[in-house]
């Protein structure tokens, strides 16, 4: 069986029991997750976080930048989210290369594109912190926080 077939097929399974569709779309922890999109982190099982309780945004390394921060200002602004947590992780893909070589390997066409890696997980969530904490249009009333989550032990440290 593929994947696509074995996904679909486990989307059948949970849809024949979902019960959840009256939610409303504003989370209803007025949180918002920002984390990475490797495959070993399930934010909702290790926060413990239900369907409706947080917009979670990812991306390669769970940096805060530009699309990022958009999501960050509908979520707040249009959806009542009041603060967001950062979450980097130990063992961090993002670790492992720098443009220089993605543009190698991708070729020139690549060469305007700035994948973002970085050399220090702690010291990147810092950062993706005080970004949302600055941004002139979140700041007043919006909190945020920083946490690196250990891939080995499961548990979130804070940053």
């Amino acid at each position: 069986m593929s994947v696509i077939a074995e996904v679909t097929a486990a989307n059948d399974r949970y849809a024949a029991g979902f019960a959840k569709g009256d939610l409303p779309a504003p989370p209803g922890r007025k949180l918002a997750v920002v984390t990475c999109m490797d495959a070993r982190l399930d934010p909702a099982r290790f926060l413990g976080l239900e369907e409706g309780d947080a917009h979670v945004i990812r991306n390669a390394g769970g940096v805060v930048n530009d699309e990022t921060i958009r999501s960050l200002l509908i979520s707040h602004h249009l959806l009542g989210t009041r603060e967001a947590v950062v979450i980097g992780h130990k063992g961090c893909g993002m670790l492992t290369f720098t443009n220089d070589e993605v543009h190698e390997k991708l070729g020139p066409e690549s060469e305007s594109i700035d994948f973002q890696p970085f050399s220090d997980v702690a010291e990147r969530v810092r950062q993706s912190v005080e970004a949302i904490r600055s941004h002139r249009l979140l700041g007043d009333g919006f909190g945020a926080t920083g946490f690196v989550y250990d891939v080995g032990s499961g548990r979130i440290e804070p940053v």
